[in-house]
């Protein structure tokens, strides 16, 4: 026996399901195609921090681990870099399918608690809709706040008001009402009905 630790073991639960097709009706996004070849883990540039690596994640939607995927941190910790989609060979799009996967994780109450990136999400979000550009050092308020970090970094913040990198006054910025426009459409194209998945009988008929 060899004195390495082991990787690791991920259970499957089950085989097949509407995931990968919901993922792809989503994201326009193709996990079926994938033949795990990991070139997307390889260049990943957060893989070794995260819970699971890109191709594992898109093993885990081709086999309808839902639960298993909707929770992981992985998906929030994915920096949208684009590496993991312009170096797949299948044009999978992993990038793509991480997207819609956040949002189906986030409308499913199924965030992993170990993440607390929804929260800077939605702190940012609602200040761009607001003031139109983000008043960091409020935006910094809120989220320790939120997430009760409160000490977390503070060693920084004499710094960087210092060196006048954290403004005193929030920026206004016009277009108000062209941005509530904007979020008005993203919210109903986000509350949009999801595509059904093809039924059992239907795929053994196109047979």
């Amino acid at each position: 026996m060899t004195g390495g630790m082991a990787p690791p073991i991920m259970e499957i639960a089950s085989i097949g399901g509407n995931l990968a097709f919901e993922v792809k009706e989503r994201s326009g996004a193709s996990p079926m195609s994938c033949y795990q070849c990991a070139k997307c883990s390889s260049g990943c540039p957060v893989a070794s921090r995260g819970d699971l690596k890109p191709h594992e994640l898109v093993r885990l939607v081709q086999t309808n681990q839902q639960q298993a995927v909707l929770a992981s941190r992985f998906i929030w910790e994915c920096t949208s870099c684009q590496t993991c989609s312009t170096r797949c060979p299948q044009q999978v799009d992993p990038a793509g399918m991480i997207d819609a996967l956040r949002k189906m994780s986030a409308a499913s109450g199924a965030v992993t608690p170990s993440t607390v990136v929804p929260v800077f999400n939605e702190i940012f979000l609602e200040a761009v809709r607001q003031r139109g550009r983000v008043f960091e050092l409020g935006l910094m308020i809120r989220f320790k706040l939120r997430t009760r970090r409160f000490f977390e970094d503070a060693d920084k913040a004499p710094m960087m008001l210092s060196k006048g990198k954290l403004a005193l006054t929030a920026p206004q910025v016009g277009g108000k009402e062209e941005r509530k426009a904007l979020f008005r459409r993203a919210a109903r194209s986000q509350a949009a009905p999801s595509p059904a998945a093809p039924s059992p009988s239907a795929e053994g008929g196109a047979k």
